[in-house]
């Protein structure tokens, strides 16, 4: 299956969403910021990342943009307890889908599946 980033500072939601995917037949690599999560990217390239919008040191939309200079091809989720402006930036910037926290987890599977 696919090799999939989650970049996600709560340990809680990260964990369980690598399992749900893991489940699912993916191989997960985790980060717990942004920073961490460009630097997992650049070291073993994915074939898809999910990443949270507000996170310390570097957020999400910084990440969907130095992604996509980097790999302008890269699909990339975005998940946020935001709505509205964050939603349509990280579109802007070049996520695929953005999910809304706390998210289903059949939802995020059907979205990674459909994104894939």
């Amino acid at each position: 299956m696919a090799r999939i980033l989650i970049i996600e500072d709560e340990l809680r939601i990260r964990t369980l969403m690598g399992r749900v995917l893991a489940e699912a037949g993916h191989e997960i690599l985790e980060a717990t910021d942004g920073e961490e999560g460009i630097r997992i990217y650049q070291e073993s390239p994915t074939d898809l990342i999910i990443t949270d919008l507000f996170m310390p040191r570097k957020g999400g939309l910084e990440v969907i943009d130095e992604v996509h200079r980097m790999d302008p091809e890269m699909k990339i989720i975005s998940i946020t307890a935001g709505i509205g402006d964050d939603c349509a930036r990280a579109k802007e910037l070049g996520a695929i889908r953005t999910l809304v926290k706390p998210v289903k987890l059949n939802e995020l599977l059907e979205t990674v599946t459909e994104v894939l």
